[in-house]
């Protein structure tokens, strides 16, 4: 977890990663399925959406499968994981272009839409408003901006009881117990996850309108708001 973008370029890591979120992401790929039809209700037939954390393709062959005539723009940090999401997206491939980097390396758009799945729970509260903020600069007035990550309540009860039926949803998907009770102990330790409320309100210092809980899986929660 320290060393995550290490993993992210690790080859048999890389490989496996397509196996992963559906399986260990509660509710994946009805997340992905709501995330495209949230964007579907501002972005027009021609959309050009944009994607953080658009290495592995998941997300990116959901939405092209969904709307066929949008276009995008991934961007992810890792080249093997862009070379993956270009593997997963198959034919659909040419409908998206890929920057290598991270928000500063997006084009400038303007954006019909955005979304950034999976992603913010790897850094700061600072760094998530910063990431935001640039999204929201990017996108047309209006626009969905689509984001779902680790997020739980930081009460000294609480929290521990999320992670635990985490942990017992990992064991129940076919994860080893003792790797189960590893993971939560890695996303304990290394991971600053944010309150709900805390969540929300980078949205709205970013410039971003109505944040709308629409997803929650045990720990991860996903929002939509608006440009």
């Amino acid at each position: 977890m320290t060393n995550i973008q290490d993993m992210f370029s690790d080859p048999q890591a890389v490989a496996k990663y397509t196996d992963g979120p559906p399986r260990f992401v509660p509710g994946y790929n009805a997340m992905l399925s709501m995330a495209a039809i949230l964007l579907g209700e501002r972005a027009r037939n021609d959309a050009r959406i944009l994607v953080l954390g658009a290495g592995g393709g998941l997300e990116l062959t959901a939405f092209a499968q969904a709307h066929p005539t949008w276009r995008f723009d991934g961007v992810d940090p890792s080249a093997a994981m862009l070379g993956l999401a270009r593997q997963t997206l198959g034919s659909l491939a040419p409908r998206a272009h890929f920057h290598q980097g991270y928000i500063d390396d997006a084009p400038e758009g303007p954006f019909d839409g955005a979304t950034c799945l999976l992603t913010l729970h790897f850094v700061d509260a600072e760094e998530r408003r910063r990431i935001a903020s640039e999204v929201r600069r990017r996108l047309k007035p209006r626009a969905a901006f689509v984001v779902a990550h680790l997020s739980a309540s930081d009460g000294e009860e609480e929290r521990p009881l999320w992670l635990s039926r985490y942990s017992a949803f990992l064991a129940a998907s076919g994860v080893e117990p003792d790797k189960a009770a590893a993971a939560r102990e890695a996303v304990t330790k290394h991971l600053p996850i944010l309150a709900p409320e805390q969540d929300e309100s980078i949205l709205r210092d970013a410039g971003f309108s109505d944040p709308t809980l629409f997803y929650t899986g045990f720990i991860f929660r996903g929002w939509v708001a608006y440009a």
